[in-house]
């Protein structure tokens, strides 16, 4: 009977070692998948900021534009 329990021990042991192994695995890729995503949220942001930066550049042109035309205008 002794026997059966160390067997026991030890199944738990190796149980509780491969239980610990995957999550630290799955932890280690849920992080990597993470900082990915936050790379590429951080270039969208800068994507969008850069548009909104242009968008405000072109009304300002079109402004100037219209005044010269009607500055122009016979």
């Amino acid at each position: 009977m002794g026997t059966d329990v160390i067997v026991a021990l030890l199944s738990m042991i190796g149980t509780l070692i491969g239980t610990l192994g995957g999550i630290l695995a799955a932890s280690r890729l849920t992080n990597h998948r993470l900082e990915q995503l936050e790379k590429r949220v951080n270039k969208h942001n800068q994507v969008v900021e850069r548009t909104y930066r242009l968008e405000e550049q072109m009304k300002s042109a079109n402004h100037r534009i219209t005044d010269l035309e009607e500055l122009h205008k016979p």
